[in-house]
């Protein structure tokens, strides 16, 4: 016999896979389109010599005539930004001169990557060329990423994590690309811009400050842990962006019994990638060395008895609204430093200037 439901699922899957194609061919012939412009408005300009007066009147008279017959979509702006994006990405496989829009592309899903190191330039794309996985809104926002190292971080992210044009424009925004670059040498930032962030080890997990804006949560003294746990918790997808990949929920809240005394574990995750358990302690206020005690407690009795064999050991991370870098560092030492670490967290989105300020302290105090 027939199960109805079973064949709705089906017929639903079908047609969620049919509106995804013509999404993503939508979006294919939105880019290709805006990069041939491009191109044909800068060989255009070279053969007018690239004179000034020129390029303005060329750009003003296409303006004109497109926006009479197509719209405001093609005014002097976003002509200028075509240019730009055709500069920026010289490179567009297969395209030939008067190579129609439809063949520029062949979209396929991103399938997944089978093992961490499996990268993108494996298989066959590298930063600067266009790939049929980013609509015109993420590169839009990318032309206004001011490096070529960062924007080519941004779109290994983007590809491999799947982002929507939102996230990838939270996460520049958040100058991403800064926070975890802080802990990095040289070697480490040309692999940044290779290759994306790469999961090897504690350090590569944890940025500071995080930036939860998304909690819309006041600047308040009065802060409880309790309020910023539940707003957490009702952000979790937001919140698991901002951590980065490989972060999974496991629990709220776990009470601890030792002996009669009970303790509460804020949250817990476990990292897919390090294959390890991660406490995360939250602080409202300044962090003392009794809140890394805590978490250390809590670390240890993790490793004690929740921790398989097959598990790496567990990781501790303490959010707070304030610390003292050279309290966090006497007091963990070298060694409870690997395992142990403190983050500032901004509750609401920080200037550019505010963000590299705030990175700035914390490379000096690395340094102290």
């Amino acid at each position: 016999m027939t199960n109805p439901s079973a064949l709705y699922a089906r017929i639903r899957q079908i047609i969620e896979a049919a509106h995804t194609a013509a999404a993503r061919s939508v979006n294919t012939a939105q880019v290709a389109s805006n990069w041939l412009i491009g191109r044909e408005i800068v060989e255009e300009e070279q053969q007018g010599m690239r004179r000034a007066r020129y390029g303005a009147k060329l750009m003003q008279n296409l303006a004109l005539r497109l926006g009479r017959e197509y719209g405001p979509g093609y005014g002097i702006l976003n002509l200028k930004l075509f240019k730009r994006f055709y500069l920026t990405y010289p490179e567009l496989t297969g395209c030939r001169k008067g190579y129609a829009v439809r063949n520029l592309f062949q979209p396929e899903p991103l399938a997944p990557l089978s093992r961490p190191d499996h990268t993108l330039q494996e298989r066959g794309w590298k930063p600067g060329v266009i790939h049929s996985n980013l609509s015109w809104t993420h590169y839009r926002r990318l032309l206004h990423v001011d490096t070529a190292a960062a924007r080519a971080f941004y779109e290994i992210e983007a590809i491999t994590n799947n982002w929507s044009a939102r996230e990838l424009e939270r996460q520049v925004d958040s100058l991403l690309y800064e926070r975890l670059a802080l802990s990095k040498d040289k070697e480490g930032l040309l692999q940044l811009s290779k290759k994306g962030q790469q999961i090897q080890e504690a350090i590569d997990l944890f940025k500071d400050p995080v930036v939860i804006e998304f909690l819309g949560l006041p600047e308040s003294p009065r802060l409880q842990e309790s309020a910023l746990e539940q707003a957490l918790i009702d952000n979790l997808k937001a919140f698991l962006l901002e951590m980065g990949k490989g972060f999974a929920f496991v629990a709220r809240q776990e009470r601890l019994t030792l002996d009669g005394d009970h303790f509460y574990i804020d949250l817990v995750f476990y990292h897919t990638v390090l294959k390890c358990f991660i406490i995360i302690d939250l602080k409202a206020g300044k962090l003392t060395h009794h809140d890394l005690g805590q978490l250390q407690l809590y670390v240890n009795y993790y490793d004690r008895e929740r921790r398989s064999k097959d598990d790496n050991p567990t990781l501790g991370l303490i959010l707070c609204a304030d610390k003292n870098d050279a309290v966090v560092r006497y007091t963990l030492g070298e060694a409870q430093g690997k395992t142990l670490f403190a983050s500032r967290y901004k509750l609401h989105l920080p200037s550019e200037r505010e963000l590299k300020a705030e990175l700035r302290r914390e490379l000096l105090s690395m340094g102290g």
